[in-house]
């Protein structure tokens, strides 16, 4: 907590020759908590910002301030924030925002800053924050932004890329934790329920035989059985799940899993990893050329057949993401493509009457859609997950391939049938579901396209978030989606 500072303490109170006026400040980036705190409160309270209705990214408070200079700052999620996109100076509380107040203030006006008496200050959600999306639409910027040229994305993507080949995947491991592998004699059933138990969705494959990793067991894996149980003409039955291997199941889906995953290669062959000493640019292009989510982080031995390598860690591009955020959190300004709205930035996957950028369709799914068609879709459309939106075409959940494990819960899916339990009945399944790597953020992420490519990133860089919700603001119509993999293509292109 910042020290008080007596002289500038007048929240609630009436100031000699001046009257308050209420105004509203807004911090438009997400979290859990979020406090403001200036010298209108001495800095010594944290005043609580609620969540604006319709748009749980953007939390707002009313203060009554009296006329003059003053300084803010936000306290989010137990850290110091300042907003990039208002004027802000450094002081003797590290970098601040500042606001002026005029004496005769309209109250809850947007005020001019000193010294740039046309930038709005955007304290207003509804005015700025709405309206700007609205500018957005015609092609306009308030505020001065204007659309990203091709010397900024060049500039940051060589910031970017110097920062990832200057550091290896030693740092992302964690100071403790557990990598969570299985034999590939496992019966297919006993593999099921560990992942869900563990709260994970992949897992590295052990070969006792020939003492190595030699692949993967991903939700992939079981989205597929789950189809072949409930293929009519299918050899496979629930009972042969306690006895079936996920070697044999593997071996037995040779063809299929190589037209999908691996083309055409072999278990034996398929094991994708890397090492501690590589680079983290080396890491995430390896993720990104295999289309995986996860790659192991391996030590080799000391034998010269590379028997018993040691595990060290699954390295994510969530991972990688955290590092780059980290490091240029505090120095945004080397890279000029992090404070422009993701709406003008050529990534990710939109709806057409919004961009149609990726060339890829923009894939919803109603609540009372079929199982069957989103576990379709995931395969067929190659993505990881599929926004659901409610009647009025509102977003309201996600599925993603990570969810199949759920169906391990009391054995349901030797219970249903896929083209019988729909999306909303699934997602209930999930919801008691143990979070990937203890994980207890939200679920879905969402941002409005107006959000800085900063904003977005910070989203993706929490554990077990892979994609971002694009939404309208207030009606929270899906207008795009982004990934994980489709920030990194955009970065390292």
């Amino acid at each position: 907590m910042f020290p008080r500072d007596a002289e500038n303490s007048h929240v609630g109170a009436n100031v000699a020759g001046g009257v308050l006026a209420p105004t509203r400040f807004v911090w438009p980036y997400g979290g859990r908590r979020v406090f403001v705190t200036g010298s209108f409160t001495g800095w010594s309270e944290h005043i609580p910002m609620s969540p604006v209705e319709g748009c749980p990214t953007v939390f707002q408070v009313i203060c009554r301030l009296s006329p003059g200079l003053h300084q803010y700052k936000f306290y989010v999620d137990g850290e110091w924030r300042h907003d990039e996109r208002q004027p802000f100076l450094s002081g003797n509380y590290g970098v601040v925002n500042t606001i002026c107040i005029l004496s005769e203030a309209n109250p809850l006006a947007a005020l001019p800053s000193p010294g740039t008496p046309n930038n709005r200050m955007g304290m207003d959600v509804d005015n700025e924050t709405f309206h700007h999306a609205a500018a957005l639409r015609e092609g306009t910027m308030q505020g001065g932004t204007v659309r990203i040229s091709e010397e900024d994305i060049k500039i940051s993507r060589s910031h970017i890329s110097m920062f990832l080949s200057s550091h290896t995947a030693y740092d992302l491991l964690p100071d403790s934790g557990k990598v969570v592998a299985l034999d590939v004699n496992l019966p297919v059933k006993q593999a099921f329920h560990i992942l869900y138990e563990q709260g994970i969705s992949v897992a590295p494959l052990w070969d006792s035989l020939r003492c190595q990793f030699v692949g993967v067991l991903s939700a992939l894996d079981f989205i597929l059985i789950l189809q072949e149980l409930g293929n009519r003409g299918s050899n496979l039955r629930e009972e042969e799940l306690e006895t079936h291997t996920i070697y044999a199941w593997k071996e037995g889906k040779h063809q299929l899993l190589g037209q999908l995953e691996n083309h055409g290669k072999s278990l034996q062959s398929c094991m994708i990893h890397a090492g501690p000493y590589d680079s983290l640019k080396d890491v995430a292009v390896k993720i990104l050329q295999n289309e995986v989510s996860t790659v192991p982080i391996m030590y080799p031995s000391a034998h010269d057949d590379g028997s018993f390598p040691q595990l060290l860690h699954l390295a994510s591009l969530s991972g990688i993401l955290k590092r780059i955020c980290r490091h240029f959190r505090h120095s945004i300004s080397s890279l000029p493509i992090l404070q422009q709205p993701i709406c003008k930035i050529p990534l990710g996957t939109w709806d057409p009457r919004i961009e149609d950028q990726s060339g890829r369709p923009l894939v919803v799914l109603r609540q009372n859609s079929l199982l069957s068609l989103a576990l379709s879709l995931l395969i067929q459309a190659k993505v990881s997950s599929i926004p659901i939106v409610d009647e009025n075409d509102s977003f309201v959940d996600i599925y993603s391939r990570s969810d199949i494990t759920a169906l391990a819960k009391d054995r349901v899916y030797a219970q249903i049938h896929l083209d019988k339990m729909n999306i909303q009945q699934a997602l209930q399944l999930g919801h008691d579901m143990p979070s990937q790597g203890g994980f207890d953020g939200q679920r879905c992420q969402m941002c409005l396209r107006t959000d800085p490519l900063m904003k977005v990133m910070e989203r993706l860089a929490n554990p077990g978030v892979r994609r971002v919700i694009i939404v309208e603001a207030g009606s929270k119509r899906v207008e795009g989606i982004i990934s994980l993999s489709d920030v990194f293509r955009f970065l390292l292109c």
